[in-house]
This record gives C-alpha cells, structure tokens and sequence, in this order.
C-alpha cells in the first residue's frame, strides 16, 4: 500500500493482538492473519481492536449518502500526515464537533465555528484541514446531483477488478481516483488529492481491496 497510514492499510501497526494460551496471530501468505476467532483477516487489522472492529463492520462497505461521504472526506482529510489508528480513535469527537457530518450544518459554520474548532483538543486541531471541511461542505451544497452521486460516478466497474491475492498489488492512487481528484479539485474542494480520493474509494466500498481469502463477503454495490 501506499507510504501515508490511511484509511485503507495502516502502515503503522500497533501491538499484534493476542490469541488465547499467549499466541499471536498466525499470519498467512497472502497478507492474511488469523485472529484468536479462527477467522481470516486482512493482516492489518490485527494491529489494534479499533483497526480490526473498522475493518470487520465498515471498511469497504458501500456508502451512499450524501453525509456519509462528506463525513469520510472530512476524516480522510484530516488524516493526512497522521496514522490512521489516530482519526479513529477522535472519530466519535469530530461527528460531536462537525454536527454529525451534516454537510447543511457544516456549511453554516463561521469564524467563531472555527475558532471553536482549533480549541477542540478531542479532534485534529489543524486550521487549514478544518478551514477545508467547512469550505468543502459549502462546496458539496452545490453539486447539483449530490455528493455521493458525483463521487460514484467515478468508481471502477466492479466487474472488472477481482480481490487481490496479497497487499502488495494494491495500489495508493489509480486513474479513477486521479481523475475524481481533478473533478473535486475543479469544483473547489480541498485536501482531495488522489491517494485521499484513492484512500475514500476504499473506504466506502468504491473498490474492494479485501485480500482474496479474507472472511468479509464481497459487498453489493
């Protein structure tokens, strides 16, 4: 994966979690790991509970609202030069300091807002990340189908990409997610380069970067 710790493949690992009688994970070939419930896993979420809980129950699972996708844009920008692990754990902090995601709400937000914001020790105190997402949530008010259909219009065709048999051929950025990048990047969002667009694909089940032989099913896009 790529070089930044994304939402995709952390790239800084946490502590292995711990099997019964004292025994770590065993780990597959193919970028696999068995947990101490006997199921395979991408290896990566057997760095922390938070990884494992995230990539059981969310990673790669369609999102297709309009604040869904505002709220993994947000997030996937904020954790730009940060580990992953980071955003996840303050996640329940930025939905109580970003109105749940709401982009309507959101675009509401004044200096005062912001200012509020950079003395939240809960979130990612960065002005120009938190200037973004309130610029982005005004931005995203204007697409004139929505969010969430603008940003899908991009994902590959499903059909055509298969799980990879390990992490190593999965890439950090591709021509869909350059090609997002510049439509965002156009219409005056921010922070939404390609391996952020790339990152936000894998999040929301746009591809399926599950390793082949991991125990969540393919999801029905």
């Amino acid at each position: 994966m790529e070089a930044r710790a994304k939402s995709g493949a952390p790239s800084k690992a946490g502590k292995a979690r711990i099997a019964p009688q004292g025994k770590a994970p065993k780990k597959l070939a193919a970028g696999l790991v068995v947990g101490d419930d006997g199921l395979a896993r991408c290896a990566w979420a057997a760095s922390t509970p938070e990884y494992r809980s995230y990539h059981d129950d969310e990673w790669g699972r369609p999102v297709r609202s309009d604040d869904g996708i505002y709220e993994r844009l947000t997030l996937e920008a904020f954790q730009s030069g940060l580990s992953w692990i980071t955003i996840l754990r303050k996640r329940p902090a930025f939905r109580a300091a970003f109105a749940d995601f709401s982009i309507p709400a959101v675009a509401e937000f004044g200096e005062r807002d912001v200012e509020r914001l950079l003395n939240d020790t809960g979130i990612v105190r960065n002005r120009a990340k938190i200037e973004a997402a309130v610029s982005n949530a005004r931005t995203a008010l204007d697409v004139p189908d929505g969010l969430a259909k603008l940003l899908w219009s991009h994902a590959p065709d499903p059909a055509g990409r298969k799980r990879r048999p390990h992490s190593g051929e999965i890439q950090s950025a591709t021509p869909e997610s350059v090609a997002m990048s510049k439509d965002l990047r156009k219409r005056g969002f921010r922070f939404v380069g390609p391996t952020t667009a790339y990152a936000l694909m894998q999040a929301t089940g746009m591809v399926d970067d599950h390793i082949d032989g991991c125990f969540v099913p393919p999801a029905r896009v």
